[in-house]
C-alpha cells in the first residue's frame, strides 16, 4: 500500500509538467531558427541552449529563494519537484526577449542579462505575485491579481524586457530604409517554424496544466483537464482567426502569422484557463490571434524590429489575457488585474532598460554592422548551420 499516495501522485505530476515545459526549449529554438536568416541560425541555437542552462542555474542559486522566501514553503509535494517546475518557467522569459532581438545580439552579453533575469528581475515579479510578497500590505500589493500560469508574470515580463532591448539596440541593419519603407526579411525554414510552434503548444499543456498544482483528487483532476482543454481551445481559436484575417487582408495564407496567432491565443488564455467555462477560450484566443495580425505590422510601422513577432504574441497578449480574466470571470476584479499589469510593467521595463543599457555600453550586446552583415554564426560561433548552402541575403 502506498504511503501518502496524494503526495506521490502530485509530485510525479509536477515533474511530468516540468518535462512538458522543457519541450518549449527546443520549441523556441526551432521557431526562432526558422524565422531568421541562415547566417544566424547557429548563434540562435547556441543562445537558446545557453539561456536554459544559465537562467536555470541563476534561479537555483539565487532567484528561487528570493522569489519564495525559502526552500521549505511548499506542502503537498516534494520541495524538489516544486523547484523543478518553477525553474522550468525562468528561461521562457529570456527566450521571449532573445528571440525578439535575434540577428543583432551577441552571446556573452546576452548571458549576462540572462543572469540578471534569472537571479533578480523575474524572481522579483514572482515574489510579489506567487511568492513571499515583500509588497504585502502596501498600495503596490498585487497578489490578488488572478494569473494562473503567467500571462503577466511570465509573458508580459518577457515582453517588457524585449521592448527595452529593442529600444536600446535598434533594428537590424538594413531592415528600415531611409524613406521609411520596411524591408521584408523572409523566414529561412518554414518546416522548423511549424515544428517549433507545435513543440511550444505541447509544452503549454504542462505550463498551464501543471500550474493547477495538484491532480490527486477528483476536483483537482477535473481542474487540470479543464485547464488543458481551455489552453488547447485558445490556441485553436487563435490559429483559425489569424488564418481567416490574413487571407481576408492579403488574399494569401501566411503560415508564420497563423502559427503566431495560435501562440497568441495560447498566451491569452494562460492567466485564467482554470476559471474560464469551456467556450470562453474561443473568444479569448480568437481575439489573441487577431491582436497578433494587427500588431505585427503596427510594430513594424513604429520601427520596433521584432523578427519573430514576440512583442505581439507575448506582451500584447499577456496584457489582453490578464484583462480577459476580469471580463469573463465575475469574481475577478478589474482593478486587481489592471493594477497587476501596471505594477509589473513599471518594475520590469525600467529595470530591464537600465541593465541592458549598462551591458550594451560595457560589453556591446548589439552586434556591429559588419558582424550583422557577415552573420552572427561566423563572428560568434565560427560555424554555420547550413554550410553547404549559398546565401542570397
Amino acid at each position: 500500500m502506498l504511503d501518502n499516495p496524494s503526495y506521490i501522485i502530485d509530485t510525479f505530476f509536477a515533474i511530468f509538467a516540468m518535462v512538458l515545459i522543457i519541450f518549449m526549449v527546443p520549441g523556441f529554438a526551432m521557431l526562432e531558427a526558422g524565422l531568421i536568416r541562415t547566417k544566424n541560425v547557429t548563434a540562435v541555437l547556441t543562445m537558446n541552449v545557453m539561456i536554459y542552462a544559465v537562467a536555470s542555474m541563476s534561479f537555483m542559486l539565487i532567484g528561487y529563494e528570493y522569489a519564495f522566501g525559502s526552500w521549505d514553503h511548499q506542502e503537498g509535494i516534494s520541495k524538489y519537484a516544486f523547484f523543478l517546475f518553477q525553474m522550468a518557467f525562468v528561461g521562457k522569459v529570456i527566450n521571449i526577449m532573445s528571440g525578439g532581438v535575434s540577428e543583432r545580439s551577441r552571446i556573452i552579453p546576452l548571458a549576462l542579462f540572462t543572469i540578471a533575469v534569472g537571479a533578480f528581475i523575474y524572481p522579483t515579479i514572482v515574489n510579489i505575485t506567487w511568492g513571499a510578497n515583500f509588497l504585502e500590505g502596501t498600495m503596490l500589493d498585487i497578489s490578488a491579481m488572478s494569473d494562473l500560469a503567467g500571462s503577466t508574470v511570465i509573458h508580459s515580463t518577457g515582453g517588457w524586457a524585449l521592448l527595452a532591448a529593442i529600444i536600446i539596440m535598434g533594428a537590424r541593419k538594413g531592415k528600415y530604409h531611409e524613406n521609411g519603407a520596411v524591408k521584408v526579411i523572409p523566414a529561412s525554414n518554414i518546416p522548423l517554424v511549424t515544428l517549433g510552434a507545435f513543440l511550444l503548444w505541447i509544452g503549454w499543456f504542462g505550463f498551464n496544466g501543471g500550474s493547477v498544482g495538484a491532480i490527486s483528487s477528483k476536483e483537482n483532476a477535473d481542474a487540470v483537464a479543464l485547464t488543458i482543454m481551455n489552453t488547447n481551445t485558445g490556441g485553436l481559436s487563435g490559429a483559425i482567426t489569424a488564418w481567416a484575417l490574413t487571407y481576408f487582408r492579403y488574399k494569401k495564407f501566411d503560415i508564420t502569422m497563423i502559427l503566431n496567432g495560435a501562440l497568441g491565443g495560447l498566451v491569452s488564455v494562460t492567466a485564467g484557463p482554470d476559471q474560464f467555462s469551456m467556450y470562453v477560450p474561443i473568444l479569448v484566443g480568437g481575439i489573441g490571434g487577431a491582436l497578433v495580425v494587427l500588431f505585427v505590422p503596427l510594430f513594424d510601422k513604429l520601427k520596433l524590429d521584432d523578427p519573430v513577432g514576440a512583442l505581439s504574441v507575448h506582451l500584447v497578449n499577456g496584457i489582453w489575457g490578464t484583462l480577459a480574466v476580469a471580463i469573463f470571470v465575475e469574481s475577478v476584479s478589474y482593478w486587481n488585474q489592471i493594477k497587476g499589469i501596471i505594477v509589473v510593467g513599471t518594475i520590469v521595463f525600467p529595470l530591464s532598460f537600465v541593465v541592458i543599457y549598462i551591458i550594451n555600453k560595457i560589453f556591446q550586446l548589439t552586434a556591429g554592422d559588419e558582424e550583422q552583415l557577415v552573420g552572427i554564426d561566423e563572428t560568434e560561433c565560427g560555424m554555420e548551420a547550413y554550410p553547404e548552402f549559398k546565401r542570397s541575403i
